[in-house]
């Protein structure tokens, strides 16, 4: 009987490291710029047909774009003695901008902070130079000639991102995620 109980517990154990490790990843990939970018690529690279004017207003999209995919990685939120939530970008100090007297020293960046900046830049990079309008823009022939790597590249990023993103959990709540711990309670 204690053996039944155990795997329920091993299974129940699994089932919520699981749950845990998607909802990070949920929270870790930047959606809204995702969804920006998916939005906005169709208009500026001409649905494909580009010309220069369209190749110039692209780049910039996918730099912007995954320059705030990176930096998102840096951001957290912390609720203060009065229950406010203030949101901040991490340094090797703590949090900036402080509200003052709350101590956010815990906060300070960590090697996990670049790994999932590097990650979530990954993911977006994929995600932006596959990108059907991207390919047909910047790079027509690429589709037709190497249409096995287009599909095996994203989700093979994808599976070793969600291993890594797993493995080194992020404890930051970023812009738009409201933080779930007061200021003192944050983990090192």
């Amino acid at each position: 009987m204690a053996n039944s109980s155990n795997s329920s517990s091993s299974g129940s154990s699994m089932k919520d490291r699981t749950f845990t490790g998607v909802g990070n990843l949920i929270r870790l990939l930047p959606t809204g710029t995702v969804f920006l970018f998916q939005f906005l690529s169709p208009l500026l690279t001409n649905n494909g047909q580009c010309h220069t004017i369209n190749k110039y207003l692209s780049s910039v999209l996918i730099g912007v774009s995954g320059l705030s995919c990176f930096l998102s990685s840096f951001t957290d939120s912390y609720t203060d003695s009065d229950g406010n939530t203030h949101y901040a970008i991490a340094t090797m100090k703590g949090l900036w901008p402080s509200s003052g007297s709350e101590d956010l020293s815990s906060y300070k960046l960590g090697f996990g902070d670049f790994i999932h900046a590097i990650f979530s830049l990954m993911v977006f990079g994929v995600v932006a130079l596959l990108d059907s309008n991207t390919v047909e823009c910047f790079y027509p022939g690429f589709e037709s000639s190497q249409k096995v790597l287009l599909m095996a590249l994203p989700p093979a990023v994808g599976a070793i991102s969600s291993t890594v993103f797993v493995m080194f959990p992020n404890k930051r709540n970023g812009i738009g995620y409201p933080s779930s711990k007061s200021s003192g309670s944050q983990e090192p």
